[in-house]
């Protein structure tokens, strides 16, 4: 009933306004509008696309950013396929856009050729139409954004308990500075894999893995320029699709800077061992405010109101 009353007012706000469409290319107007505004204000966009249980009928788009936009006619990833299994089924974050869902199945089979995986554990991908999630992740919004366990998954026929009750495994040591005996060849020529596909943009690991296959890599350093040192992801890596060509409501992140950027991850490991000091001069962090329906690009409200 929630959910019924979420996509109803959605929809009387957007004829309201002159809107009765329910295209993905609504205008802006529809939620930047005073009249739309007041109402919209008052919700945060977490609560409204939390409460999605399935995606939008509509044509695959992403409209805005990785963590501030929403996502029209994802797809759900199935739960068991021959090379995979999405895990935390309860969160019902296994939805992405169509090319999202098509690349975790191609690096499932590319993972499975390793010694002791059959697959991968795929984690959060998206909600049903992306959004702010109702717990966790500032990103994954947009259907681009998905989780890989770092745990060989060489069991493929979890039960939904289990895949609620099991955890992925730490590749880190040092808090991060380096691997950890966890860590095996294979976990480099996956994420190495993952990072040589011309759809991806970025993958983030924590300092010390980023390190280890620098100095592991013999051959072709270019796929490392995608790898990115980032604070956790040691219990997975977090694969970032860039936006699909023609998807002009997408807003892709800036290009790395050029580079393996080893150098930059050797300085992320060594301010883990030798932390520097506080600034003091440092301004106080500002806490963040929760977004609202008005915050997200324009076409976030018809992808709401959608069947």
């Amino acid at each position: 009933m929630k959910r019924f009353s979420i996509i109803l007012g959605l929809a009387f706000l957007l004829t309201a306004c002159g809107n009765d469409s329910g295209s993905p290319s609504a205008d802006a107007t529809s939620v930047s509008s005073p009249r739309v505004s007041s109402v919209l204000s008052t919700r945060q966009a977490k609560q409204l696309f939390g409460g999605m249980e399935n995606g939008s009928s509509q044509t695959p788009a992403a409209y805005g950013s990785y963590a501030k936009g929403c996502a029209a006619g994802q797809v759900q990833l199935s739960e068991t396929g021959p090379t995979w299994q999405a895990m935390r089924l309860s969160r019902n974050r296994n939805w992405g856009l169509p090319i999202t869902v098509d690349f975790l199945q191609d690096l499932s089979r590319i993972a499975a050729q390793e010694p002791g995986w059959n697959g991968i554990y795929v984690g959060d991908i998206s909600q049903p139409r992306g959004g702010p999630m109702l717990t966790g992740h500032a990103s994954h919004q947009i259907g681009l954004d998905a989780d890989i366990w770092m745990l060989p998954a060489a069991n493929l026929n979890l039960s939904r308990t289990d895949r609620e009750n099991i955890s992925s495994i730490s590749m880190r040591r040092s808090n991060g500075a380096f691997i950890n005996d966890q860590w095996t060849k294979s976990h480099h020529n996956i994420i190495k894999a993952a990072a040589s596909d011309p759809r991806v943009s970025r993958i983030f690991v924590f300092p010390g893995a980023k390190v280890a296959m620098c100095n592991a890599e013999t051959g072709d350093r270019s796929y490392l320029n995608k790898i990115r040192p980032w604070y956790g992801h040691h219990y997975h890596f977090h694969v970032r699709l860039a936006c699909p060509r023609g998807m002009t409501g997408c807003v892709d992140q800036d290009a790395p800077p050029r580079g393996d950027g080893c150098d930059d991850a050797q300085q992320w490991v060594n301010n883990i061992l030798n932390p520097p000091p506080p600034d003091p001069n440092a301004p106080r962090p500002v806490p963040k405010r929760e977004l609202t329906l008005a915050d997200l690009p324009g076409q976030c409200a018809a992808v709401l109101a959608s069947n």
